[in-house]
C-alpha cells in the first residue's frame, strides 16, 4: 500500500514538473514571438479581460437584478464587435449602437402603429413594414460605398427591427422591451471600447502608415535583386540554383502586389479611429491608399522586368557586362529614390521632389533613352538578343516613369498630411 501511494506520488510530482516545464518553455517562446504574435496574444487577453467585466453582469447580485436575462446581450455584444484593431471595434460598436437605436425605435413604432389598428390589419401593417424596411436596407447594403463602412450597421438593423416588430405582436411591453436590450448593449459596448482603446491599443493607422513605409524598402530590394541577377556571368547562372534572397525578393514584391484588400481594410478601419498621436481625425488616408495604387502598378512593371530577365533569350555574358555600368546608375539611383520616400513616410517628413528627386530621375532617364532610340532606329533587329536588350531598356524606362509619378503622389500625401520638410543629404 506504501509503495503504491509512493508510486503516485512520484507520478504526480513528474506531471507536475512537466507542467512547469511546459509553462516555461511557452513563457521562453513568447519572448522570441515576433511584433505581430505579440500583438494576437495582448488582443487575445484583451477579449477575455472584457468577459471577465461583462460577466460581472450576472455575477453581482444587484446588477443581475436590474438587467435580469437581457445581460446576455451585453455579453453577445461583446463577442460580435471585439476586433483586432481599435478602429475595427469602434466602428463595429457604433454600427451596433446605431442600428440597434433606429431599427428598435422603428420596429416599436410599427408595433405600436399595429396594435392601435388592430385584427387582421394589425398583421398587415407588420407585414408591410418588415418586407419595406428589409427591402431598403438589404438594398443599401449592396451599394458599394455604404456597403464598405455601414453593412455590419444596415445587417443590425433588419434584424433588431425584426425581432422588436414581430415579437410586438405577441408581446404588450415592448418598449420596455427594446429599451432594455438597448441598455446591456450599449453596456456591452462601452466595455469594448474601454478595453479595446485603453489596454495596448493597436492602431489600424499606425499599421496602415508602417505598412506603407515599407512597401518602398521592398521595392527597392527587388530592383537591386533583379538587377544583380541580370549581371551575374551566364556560366554562374546556369549552374546556381535560385537562392534563398532571389525567392525573398520575389515573394516581398507579390506581397506588395496583392495588398489591395489589407491596405483598404487597415484605411476603412483607420477612419474610425479618435485622434491619437499625429494622427487627427480627418487625415487623408484615401491618399494613402492611392499610394498604394501607385506602388502596386511598380510592382507589376518589377515582376514583369524579373520574367524578361528570367527569359532563355538574354543577351551574352559580354553585353550584359556592357551595360553594367548603366545597370549600376539606374539601381542605385532607384533604390536611393524609393528608400528615401519610405523613410519620408515612415518619419512623417516631406521629401523634396522637386529638387532633389526630379533632377536624379530626369538623369536616369537620360542615360537610358539613347540606348532604346537606336534599338528603334535600327529596320531590322540584327538578333534577338538586341530585342532582348531593347525589352529591357524599355522595362527600365517604364519604372523611371513611374517612380516619378509615385514620388508625386508622396508629395501630395506630404502636403495634404502637413508633413515638416525632409532634410536630404545627398
Amino acid at each position: 500500500m506504501a509503495a503504491a501511494n509512493v508510486k503516485k506520488s512520484e507520478n504526480g510530482t513528474r506531471i507536475f514538473g512537466r507542467v512547469i516545464k511546459g509553462l516555461v518553455s511557452s513563457v521562453k517562446e513568447m519572448g522570441k514571438m515576433k511584433r505581430s504574435d505579440k500583438r494576437k496574444v495582448i488582443h487575445s487577453m484583451k477579449v477575455g479581460i472584457a468577459l471577465v467585466l461583462v460577466s460581472l453582469l450576472y455575477f453581482i447580485k444587484p446588477m443581475y437584478d436590474q438587467v435580469g436575462q437581457n445581460g446576455m446581450w451585453a455579453i453577445m455584444t461583446v463577442v460580435v464587435i471585439f476586433e483586432f484593431y481599435a478602429g475595427a471595434t469602434l466602428g463595429k460598436g457604433i454600427n451596433r449602437g446605431i442600428g440597434t437605436l433606429l431599427g428598435g425605435a422603428v420596429g416599436c413604432f410599427a408595433a405600436i402603429l399595429a396594435d392601435r389598428i388592430g385584427g387582421i390589419g394589425q398583421y398587415f401593417i407588420i407585414s408591410s413594414t418588415v418586407f419595406f424596411f428589409g427591402a431598403v436596407a438589404t438594398y443599401c447594403r449592396l451599394v458599394p460605398r455604404l456597403k464598405k463602412r455601414y453593412d455590419y450597421g444596415f445587417m443590425i438593423f433588419i434584424l433588431t427591427f425584426n425581432l422588436v416588430a414581430i415579437s410586438g405582436v405577441r408581446m404588450d411591453k415592448v418598449v420596455g422591451m427594446a429599451v432594455d436590450r438597448l441598455t446591456t448593449i450599449g453596456i456591452g459596448f462601452a466595455i469594448c471600447i474601454s478595453v479595446s482603446l485603453f489596454i495596448c491599443p493597436i492602431w489600424a493607422s499606425n499599421e496602415l502608415h508602417y505598412s506603407t513605409a515599407s512597401k518602398f524598402h521592398k521595392l527597392a530590394t527587388t530592383i537591386q535583386g533583379c538587377l544583380d541577377e541580370y549581371l551575374k556571368i551566364a556560366s554562374e547562372k546556369e549552374n546556381q540554383v535560385a537562392d534563398s534572397s532571389s525567392i525573398d525578393y520575389i515573394k516581398a514584391c507579390k506581397s506588395v502586389l496583392n495588398s489591395k484588400f489589407i491596405d483598404e481594410s487597415l484605411a476603412n478601419n483607420a477612419k474610425w479611429e479618435p485622434w491619437h498621436g499625429r494622427f487627427g481625425l480627418y487625415y487623408p488616408w484615401d491618399i494613402y491608399l492611392e499610394v498604394g495604387e501607385h506602388l502596386r502598378e511598380l510592382a507589376a512593371t518589377l515582376l514583369s522586368l524579373n520574367a524578361c530577365l528570367q527569359s532563355p533569350k538574354q543577351p551574352s555574358a559580354m553585353k550584359r557586362q556592357a551595360l553594367k555600368e548603366h545597370c549600376e546608375v539606374f539601381m542605385l539611383s532607384m533604390g536611393w529614390i524609393l528608400k528615401e520616400l519610405g523613410e519620408g513616410i515612415e518619419k512623417m517628413e516631406l521629401c523634396q521632389t522637386k529638387d532633389l528627386i526630379n533632377p536624379k530621375l530626369e538623369i536616369v532617364k537620360l542615360l537610358l533613352s539613347p540606348r532604346l532610340s537606336a534599338s528603334c532606329e535600327m529596320e531590322v533587329l540584327e538578333s534577338g538578343e538586341e530585342l532582348a536588350i531593347a525589352s529591357f531598356n524599355f522595362l527600365l524606362l517604364e519604372i523611371v516613369d513611374k517612380v516619378e509619378k509615385l514620388a508625386h503622389k508622396v508629395q501630395d500625401l506630404g502636403e495634404a498630411a502637413s508633413f515638416p520638410p525632409r532634410k536630404i543629404d545627398v
